[in-house]
């Protein structure tokens, strides 16, 4: 038996925001990042939605960029204080994460961030509030996901945080707030969406209900991506769309070892964070020259390359293609291909390598690892994210 979980509502389209003042409830807290979402006029006018929907709303502001346990703390403290029936969350996937792990902890205040680390261990949520989410970026599709990824700075460790509990019961997709992103955003939400959808294509569990989703999301970010980056806002609104599809799709198949070498590589370098989206496209091509050597998985990246117009004689010759496509893509949207020269070269060479095999331990334990169709060995997944530092092409 399998299980397909989605918003009990989405609503989308420009324009679809106001759909907040349609919400049946007494109080409501909105979760937002740094300031965006209020400095474009988006926040005052939620507000203003719910106001005309009857509730009392409280706020709780700048959730950081790869939110932290301490704040996850401080917003549930706030909830448990205010008492609301509706947790409303807008803007990147930041809030959004740090939204659904408050949601935890506000109506458990016994529950330890330990005992949400498990996958699928959370208690069972809606005993006090409901959840909106309202995606700013066209990448994380948390509005729709059963995940949430919290940093523990302390230790320098990105915990995915999974259960069906967390999905959100509204989202509200509205391409008007994807218009404010700026270029490099675009980029990496981007192709965060398209490592998304192609890793919920090859995983273990992916099934008929979660293909169609994942191969049309690839089809479009393909098609609009580049387009999106250079400023087409058409291209921008049928992003948001795209990545929604991908979340759909990923959310239900679960992802790869893409993304638990990117949770666990993305803050634990005293240098910077590596961000989340940049290095899913630094190590997608990396990981499915490692993963195709699976027949089954090699046929399935066969299947992505022929179905977004790609040409080979055999399947080796698609997979490859595929590959250089992706590569293709990141240097358009001036990503780039190794860890070695991201942001100027900010991560330490040395520290790199000394921490190497404690990061790829951590990255081989990672949820996301389990519906990977290949499982790494230490040995491994220390060669790729070597490969992935240096950009090197290894046998594997």
């Amino acid at each position: 038996m399998a299980r397909f979980t989605l918003p009990r509502d989405l609503y989308h389209g420009k324009g679809s925001l106001e759909e907040l003042k349609h919400l049946i409830g007494k109080k409501a807290i909105v979760v937002v990042g740094g300031g965006s979402m209020r400095r474009f006029g988006f926040l005052d006018r939620a507000v203003d939605y719910l106001k005309e929907a009857g509730m009392e709303v409280a706020l709780f502001e700048n959730v950081e960029p790869d939110p932290s346990v301490e704040t996850v703390m401080k917003g549930a403290e706030k909830m448990r204080e205010f008492e609301p029936d509706w947790i409303i969350s807008m803007g990147g996937g930041s809030p959004i994460d740090a939204a659904k792990a408050m949601w935890a902890f506000y109506e458990y205040p016994e529950t330890t961030f330990e005992d949400l680390i498990t996958p699928f261990n959370f208690p069972t949520l809606r005993t006090k509030a409901k959840f909106c989410a309202i995606p700013s970026t066209s990448g994380t599709a948390t509005e729709v996901t059963a995940f949430s990824v919290i940093t523990d700075y302390e230790k320098g460790i990105k915990y995915p945080l999974a259960d069906f509990n967390i999905t959100p019961d509204v989202a509200i997709v509205d391409p008007d707030l994807a218009e404010t992103m700026p270029k490099k955003l675009t980029a990496h939400t981007g192709m965060d969406a398209m490592t998304h959808a192609i890793e919920a294509y090859v995983s273990t569990l992916h099934c008929d209900y979660t293909d169609p989703l994942a191969l049309h999301a690839i089809k479009m970010i393909h098609c609009d991506l580049k387009a999106s980056f250079d400023g087409d806002m058409d291209a921008r609104d049928r992003m948001h769309n795209a990545q929604c599809l991908a979340g759909m799709a990923f959310s239900n198949a679960l992802l790869g070892i893409v993304h638990s070498m990117a949770h666990k590589t993305g803050a634990a370098y005293s240098g910077g964070h590596i961000v989340h989206g940049c290095a899913n496209a630094m190590y997608l091509p990396k990981v499915i020259k490692y993963n195709a050597q699976n027949e089954e998985a090699a046929i399935r990246y066969a299947e992505i390359a022929t179905f977004i117009g790609l040409k080979g004689a055999n399947t080796t010759e698609l997979v490859d293609a595929l590959i250089a496509e992706l590569k293709s893509m990141n240097k358009s949207l001036e990503i780039p291909s190794c860890i070695k020269d991201y942001e100027g070269g900010i991560i330490d060479e040395k520290e790199f390598m000394d921490k190497l095999p404690e990061v790829a331990k951590l990255a081989i334990s990672d949820a996301c690892t389990g519906s990977n169709p290949r499982i790494p060995t230490p040995e491994e997944m220390e060669k790729l994210l070597k490969a992935c530092f240096y950009d090197e092409e290894i046998d594997f």
